[in-house]
């Protein structure tokens, strides 16, 4: 811990006392949740910052999209607009959040993809403009507890898990290490390759006095693909990089491009960050700059949804930026565990709503 951080704890205190307040309520009734006929899926972490929230979506969505009438829900973090808003053709970042609006570019032609700040409000809307709806798969929602989900997915990472952290502003939480007690699972993500069984054990015992008993603790990784050009979708021969990031943590995201080209320069950006002409200048500076080099401009599919904006087409002529595609990578046993209970949920919501 650092120094700075001891004289943050009396406003730890306050905020841990608030949160806590608020949990109670709900824990003791004076708060409603509500329980949706149809099976809700929750997302989402104790910490602020990247756990791999945006890729653990969209694992569930690959493994569902083809099997249910699935739709996705955001709160739509760092988006130009406020409600309710169904994504549609000619939806942008702006009005949607980077995050969504990329799950939207990737899978909107095969499920719904929403935004709303009140979830409790979102998911009728959403049945009712797709009444077919069968599976609702809400993103960071694991503080709304207006929605109480069917099922509660918890990310911590392995670099900084909820155990040895703190909550804010001394920490990284928004609420204490006890509301892990929610979760029906926990997935340790950004783990890295062949973790040692003895070091997967020692996480599990730091985790398990949070946890419900009977409570699952999986091991995920980043899977990164081969990067594709943002306009043409073409893969190319990628040897130079100039790296831009605009999210919360690039550590691994550096790391990998390092491994595998010749990193020249990262551009780094705060998450969520709204680009503008600005950067787009300085974007083609640093290119010009390394031009003997023959550099590809590399970033994440967070930062490409809106880069590849319209207004940007003058920049994107002189400058072919590639996206680098990431998944959550799974060891067989975990991602079985994993896909089993949410095979379990959705199954026992269709009886429960039959009978």
């Amino acid at each position: 811990m650092q120094p700075y951080q001891y004289f943050m704890y009396p406003f730890s205190l306050l905020y841990d006392g608030i949160t806590r307040l608020r949990n109670r309520m709900f824990d003791t009734g004076v708060k409603k949740s509500i329980v949706f006929e149809i099976p809700t899926i929750v997302v989402g972490n104790l910490a602020i910052g990247g756990t791999g929230k945006t890729p653990m979506v969209e694992f569930f969505v690959e493994n569902f999209k083809g099997s249910h009438e699935l739709a996705c829900l955001s709160r739509g973090y760092g988006r130009k607009t406020q409600g309710f808003i169904l994504a549609g053709s000619g939806a942008t970042a702006d009005e949607l959040g980077d995050e969504p609006f990329q799950i939207f570019s990737k899978y909107g032609h095969e499920i719904t993809v929403a935004v709303g700040e009140q979830r409790i409000l979102a998911i009728p809307q959403i049945i009712a403009e797709n009444p077919a709806t069968e599976l609702v798969v809400l993103d960071d929602a694991f503080q709304h507890r207006y929605v109480k989900g069917d099922m509660n997915v918890l990310l911590t990472t392995f670099q900084k898990p909820f155990f040895e952290d703190h909550v804010l502003p001394m920490g990284t939480l928004r609420e204490s290490r006890e509301g892990a007690k929610r979760a029906d699972v926990v997935v340790v993500t950004k783990s890295p390759k062949e973790l040692e069984e003895r070091t997967k054990q020692e996480y599990i015992a730091k985790i398990r006095p949070y946890v419900k008993k009977h409570c699952p603790v999986l091991f995920a990784g980043l899977n990164y693909g081969e990067p594709y050009n943002v306009r043409s979708h073409e893969k190319a021969d990628v040897q130079k990089v100039v790296l831009v990031s605009g999210i919360a943590n690039n550590k691994l995201l550096k790391e990998w491009v390092e491994a595998k080209y010749e990193l020249l320069e990262v551009l780094e950006y705060s998450d969520h960050h709204h680009y503008n002409e600005k950067d787009l200048r300085f974007m083609l500076e640093r290119m010009e700059a390394y031009r003997d080099e023959n550099p590809t401009l590399l970033t994440t599919e967070k930062d490409a949804v809106k880069l590849n904006a319209n207004k940007f087409l003058p920049y994107l002529q002189e400058i072919p930026i590639f996206a680098v595609p990431v998944q959550v990578k799974f060891e067989e046993k975990d991602r079985d565990t994993l896909l089993d209970m949410a095979s379990k949920v959705i199954r026992n919501k269709a009886y429960q709503s039959e009978v």
